[in-house]
């Protein structure tokens, strides 16, 4: 693992410092996530100082969160789809009918994306059973009651996904069966006590999430443009969590051309 870690951050480290250097001399462009960061880094230091600054090390650490957060999560997200689109079938023809009736064999755009309402719901669905992140951490900045419990400042709370997206008070008797139609009328509608949490909530919701849905949902179109998908006799349903929620034992999953 740390024999990993460093190779990660000299592959960072090495394209980092090249980008700075591209950007001191005007070769750069700040059109990506680390060219931004970097610029508001330097523009951050010379208007304020060196305590302003984010350190080298800062910056790894920031694209390695990205990474992890971004891409992990995403890939994730798509495995659980693809394993429960193929215990459901008729979910699947569904989610495939609508991507056809708006695409047929073209390459999805974004107005078109928008209006697929059922594959949203099938990916809020997956997240929903199968949350990419299983908890969210919050610490009290100041004294706070919640019921009748107060709670000094500093204590850490943790909200396990998992629980509160399969609370049967919340989402009824089905809680823990695989039934979009929840989400038919939007998440507002479907989680009344705000209990859907994928992307944590509030004023530290993911900054990432309204990327995450498009991407996940470009993805997922374009496989159902393409191919029928089944799982394989060898696939064992074992979720586990790591950092996201994988499935331990891979997902075996026998892919046929449409």
């Amino acid at each position: 693992m740390k024999e990993i870690n460093r190779e990660v951050e000299a592959i960072l480290r090495d394209m980092i410092e090249q980008r700075v250097r591209a950007m001191i001399s005007g070769e750069a462009t700040s059109n990506d996530l680390l060219g931004i960061l970097l610029e508001t880094n330097i523009r951050e230091s010379q208007e304020g100082g060196i305590k302003n600054a984010m350190t080298t090390e800062d910056v790894i650490d920031e694209c390695k969160l990205f990474y992890i957060a971004g891409h992990e999560t995403t890939t994730v997200s798509l495995t659980w789809a693809l394993i429960l689109l193929s215990m459901h079938p008729e979910w699947q023809e569904r989610a495939r009918e609508e991507v056809l009736n708006l695409f047929g064999a073209s390459k999805p755009d974004y107005d078109g994306l928008s209006q697929l309402k059922i594959v949203t719901m099938i990916m809020h669905e997956v997240m929903r059973l199968y949350p990419p992140v299983n908890f969210t951490e919050r610490s009290a900045a100041a004294e706070v009651k919640l019921g009748e419990v107060t709670y000094p400042p500093g204590v850490h709370f943790l909200l396990p996904h998992i629980f509160l997206h399969r609370n049967p008070e919340t989402w009824g008797p089905n809680a823990n069966e695989f039934n979009p139609e929840r989400f038919a009328q939007g998440v507002a509608k479907a989680s009344v006590h705000g209990a859907f949490l994928p992307f944590s909530g509030g004023p530290r919701v993911c900054i990432g999430q309204n990327f995450a849905m498009l991407e996940a949902k470009l993805c997922l179109a374009r496989i159902l443009q393409h191919f029928r998908f089944e799982l394989s006799p060898a696939y064992a349903h074992a979720p586990y969590t790591l950092v996201t929620m994988q499935p331990q034992f891979g997902a075996q999953i026998i892919i046929r051309r449409c």
